[in-house]
C-alpha cells in the first residue's frame, strides 16, 4: 500500500462558508481538526479569524450554505471558534473523502477557494473526489501529492519531517536546474521557517548520502 498526503484546491460558490468569506475579506477560516469532520454529527466547528465578526456574521446570514451558527468561543487577537449547521444547498467534500477511506488533515480557505490537505490509503482513491467535482461543477486542482511508500520503506533512517521536506522540495522543483522553487517557497509549503526547512533538507540529504553512497566501514557512528 502506498498511502499519500495530497494538497487540493477546490473552488465553487456553494462550497460551505464561501459566501461568508467572500463577504468578509479580512476573515480566515480553518477547520478544527480535533473536532472531526463527520457529516453525521450535525455540527461542524471552525477557527475563524476576522477584524470584524459582525461583518463575518452578516455574511453568514446571507450564505446559502449555512443554516444555524454559533460563536462558541472568542479569544484574543480577533479569533474565535464557531459551530455551523449546513443547508441542503451546501457542497460538502468531507463525506466524499470519508467514503474513499480518506481523512481531511487540514482545511483552510485562502479567500477564494478551499485548500484541503488529505490523507488517503492509495493515490487512485483521489479519483472519487475528482468524480464528485466533475459531477458538481467544482473547480479542483491537485497542488501537491506526497507518496510515502517508496521513500518510507528505505533504510536511509530519515525522520518523518525530513522525508516530508525532501518530498515537498522535490515536488516543488527545488532540486531542478535551474530551480523552479526557492527555499522560501518550500518553507512556506511546509509552514516552517526558512532556517528550519534548510536544516531538514540538509540533514535529510546527508542521511540519504550516508545510506546510499558511503561504505559501511566509513559510516559515522
Amino acid at each position: 500500500m502506498s498511502d499519500i498526503k495530497a494538497v487540493v484546491r477546490a473552488k465553487h460558490p456553494d462550497i460551505v462558508l464561501t459566501g461568508a468569506v467572500t463577504h468578509d475579506r479580512s476573515s480566515k477560516v480553518k477547520s478544527v481538526s480535533e473536532a472531526g469532520t463527520d457529516p453525521t454529527s450535525g455540527k461542524f466547528f471552525y477557527h475563524i479569524e476576522s477584524s470584524d465578526f459582525r461583518q463575518f456574521e452578516d455574511g453568514l446570514r446571507n450564505d446559502s450554505t449555512i443554516g444555524e451558527f454559533e460563536r462558541v468561543i472568542e479569544t484574543r487577537d480577533n479569533k474565535a471558534i464557531y459551530s455551523f449547521e449546513y443547508t441542503d444547498e451546501a457542497k460538502i467534500l468531507s463525506p466524499v473523502i470519508s467514503a474513499a477511506n480518506g481523512v481531511i488533515l487540514d482545511m483552510e480557505n485562502d479567500g477564494s477557494a478551499w485548500i484541503l490537505t488529505i490523507w488517503m490509503p492509495e493515490r487512485t482513491d483521489l479519483v472519487h473526489l475528482w468524480d464528485y467535482a466533475k459531477q458538481n461543477d467544482v473547480d479542483i486542482d491537485l497542488l501537491r501529492v506526497n507518496e510515502y511508500d517508496s521513500l518510507g520503506n528505505t533504510d536511509a533512517g530519515l525522520t518523518d519531517s525530513q522525508r516530508e521536506a525532501l518530498l515537498v522540495a522535490f515536488e516543488a522543483g527545488y532540486f531542478k536546474e535551474p530551480r523552479s522553487a526557492t527555499l522560501g517557497e518550500v518553507a512556506a509549503d511546509l509552514d516552517i521557517s526558512q532556517p528550519a526547512a534548510s536544516g531538514l533538507l540538509r540533514r535529510g540529504i546527508q542521511r540519504l548520502i550516508i545510506s546510499s553512497l558511503v561504505d559501511d566501514s566509513e559510516k559515522p557512528e
